[in-house]
């Protein structure tokens, strides 16, 4: 989704600073790349597009693209194998690519079980599934129009999100364990006013920057669209084929919605 994809790129150049100013200039820094973040998440289109494995998808995407960089260790094992087995991981790696979900699933339970056969395949620790099923229903009731308050009792049951950014922000430390972060992006995007705002308010927090304005981007996006201007900074970064799988899902699913 493009709204990952934004802020993957926006957030990829301050990964592992304590915190940001939110006001940083400009929007896209002249390091800014896309890493294994849109990889994943363009796997996961990709899957949906050709009613194909998960799991073969997002292997052959990661290995095209493996000098991406990015990659948690235990990803790069998984992407070594020739026989990939999930592996237990409880970090926010499910969540950030699971937005694509939120656009296709007609239904709370079918939007469940699409979040868990996109995830088990390698976050089959019960965190990661929960992480995943959090931001794809999130996605899920804000382009249905929910608003977010009602959003953050829905996803109630996952996670307690009655918190503000400005209360936690003085303490976050970075992680990428899922119930750590996941909130945390999330209430980015539900307490934000615009989508830029909740990009920003992502990549202020600090830490794992590129995950966490990835997954409030994709919730963001649902709720507010993209900017013209940053939707077209966004694509130009993208090659040919990440560009076509883009298109093809929005033809197929986020325009007719």
């Amino acid at each position: 989704m493009i709204g990952v994809i934004t802020g993957d790129i926006v957030g990829s150049v301050y990964e592992f600073k304590k915190r940001f100013p939110y006001s940083f200039e400009p929007l896209f820094h002249p390091k800014a790349k896309f890493t294994d973040d849109t990889i994943c998440s363009l796997a996961v289109m990709d899957a949906i597009l050709q009613d194909a494995s998960p799991r073969d998808t997002l292997h052959s995407w990661g290995r095209e693209f493996w000098s991406t960089g990015g990659w948690g260790k235990m990803f790069v094992r998984w992407l070594a194998s020739k026989e990939p087995e999930p592996y237990g991981s409880y970090g926010n790696g499910a969540a950030m690519r699971i937005a694509a979900v939120g656009w296709v699933g007609q239904s709370v339970s079918q939007i469940i079980e699409m979040s868990d056969r996109f995830t088990e395949i390698t976050h089959n620790h019960p965190d990661g599934m929960k992480s995943a099923r959090a931001v794809a229903l999130a996605v899920y009731f804000a382009r249905r129009g929910m608003r977010a308050d009602d959003i953050r009792e829905a996803l109630s049951e996952y996670y307690d999100l009655d918190f503000a950014i400005s209360d936690v922000i003085e303490d976050y430390q970075r992680t990428e364990v899922a119930e750590e972060s996941v909130p945390h992006a999330i209430v980015c995007a539900l307490e934000a006013t615009t989508f830029e705002d909740a990009i920003r308010k992502a990549v202020s927090l600090g830490g794992d920057t590129d995950t966490q304005a990835a997954i409030a981007g994709g919730i963001a996006e649902a709720r507010f669209g993209i900017p013209d201007d940053i939707q077209e900074q966004t694509l130009a970064y993208l090659t040919p084929k990440m560009l076509n799988t883009v298109e093809t899902f929005y033809e197929r699913h986020v325009v007719s919605s």
